[in-house]
């Protein structure tokens, strides 16, 4: 039987986060985070849980798993504190909530349990808790450098970064001798041209608009300057 779609995907996952939030409703925070590391938390929460998750703070729009923005801005509403969001987090990253067998393909459209552990697991969920839902949430402004690494180092390796991805492209051979136009076009829709030895929709499709315009000129002109190493672009 064929995958179910993945906005069908993320409708289920959904359904099953709101049960594991119904579930703690009445369970009282422990202040879990006071030595949680936030900045670190977001970090880890780009590089394991971004690529599946909407969280408009991360600056994620991905919907292969549930939109943690939803699913938690009306449990703050009934009154859920942020210490009892934490908890909820640490629990579906430890267990992530399954469905019973007849869900198509249901063994493998759920998160592996144990995706980060011990501190990481803490900071993830700290992080979370304190962003999910919250209205007018938005990623920080960031220079290029740090900018590229949190949103293409995971899958590129890229000399000047000091990343090592191998999800896309090594972008010190991919786009040595591009221009600035080719660069930006590669940002804003990946598939116009696609990497040999690479498929369609593996980058991220919404960079377009998830950047600003002013966050896409500084990645361009960052790796313009330093592909290769700092041998220049086009």
């Amino acid at each position: 039987m064929p995958r179910p779609p993945i906005r069908t995907q993320g409708r289920v996952r959904l359904g099953v986060l709101a049960l594991a939030l119904g579930g703690f409703v009445f369970i009282s925070g422990c202040d879990a985070s006071e030595d949680s590391d936030l900045d670190r938390g977001r970090a880890l929460f780009l590089q394991n849980c971004g690529t599946c998750h909407t969280l408009a703070q991360a600056g994620s729009s991905a919907d292969v798993g549930p939109d943690l923005d939803a699913a938690f801005a009306q449990a703050r509403t009934d009154g859920m504190d942020t210490d009892t969001v934490e908890g909820v987090v640490q629990q579906q990253i430890a267990n992530p909530r399954t469905v019973e067998e007849g869900v198509p393909n249901y063994s493998d459209i759920y998160m592996p349990a144990e995706l980060v552990t011990g501190q990481d697991a803490e900071d993830v969920a700290a992080y979370v808790a304190s962003v999910a839902g919250i209205p007018g949430a938005k990623p920080p402004e960031l220079p290029p450098d740090q900018l590229f690494t949190e949103r293409c180092g995971s899958c590129h390796a890229f000399q000047a970064a000091g990343t090592a991805g191998t999800t896309g492209p090594d972008l010190d051979d991919a786009l040595a001798g591009k221009d600035a136009n080719f660069i930006e076009q590669q940002i804003v829709d990946p598939n116009s041209q696609i990497a040999q030895g690479y498929g369609p929709d593996v980058m991220p499709q919404d960079f377009g608009t998830s950047l600003t315009p002013q966050d896409i000129k500084g990645l361009v002109d960052y790796l313009m300057q330093n592909v290769g190493g700092g041998g220049g672009g086009g």
